[in-house]
């Protein structure tokens, strides 16, 4: 089953000595090798913010890490359209107030695809639905 991974996710799983559990690495590995991997777009300005905030140590300069982080070998990049901000527009307004992260919620529920989170806010809003490993 295909899964869309909430940024902090992604970046765990791309840099060393992230939280992820070696259960859940293994799994992502596996999930990419089977090209079931989905990032929302919206994903790819936040990982420029945290790097422009120095929040982000990556092993190699930002943009050769996120090229290689982004490759489509390995996950797909849900770009926004219409679906997306329909489904944005249908969340409660109470539903978390960080836009990107309605965005990835919203990209989850338009493509039907579970979310991989640690996103507490999130998780409790019951909003989409969540992977496991």
């Amino acid at each position: 089953m295909s899964v869309l991974l909430d940024t902090h996710i992604w970046v765990w799983w791309l840099t060393p000595g992230s939280p992820l559990s070696r259960v859940e690495r293994a799994a992502l590995d596996g999930k990419a090798e089977r090209r079931e991997l989905f990032l929302s777009a919206i994903s790819l300005w936040e990982a420029q913010v945290l790097h422009a905030k120095h929040r982000l140590e990556l092993p190699m300069p930002f943009p050769d890490w996120l090229v290689q982080a982004s490759d489509e070998r390995m996950i797909s990049v849900v770009p926004l359209d219409i679906d997306i901000i329909l489904a944005l527009d249908a969340l409660p307004a109470s539903f978390h107030g960080d836009p990107a992260d309605r965005l990835i919620v919203a990209t989850a529920r338009a493509r039907k695809l579970p979310l991989a989170t640690r996103d507490a806010i999130i998780r409790k809003s019951r909003a989409v639905k969540l992977w496991t490993v």
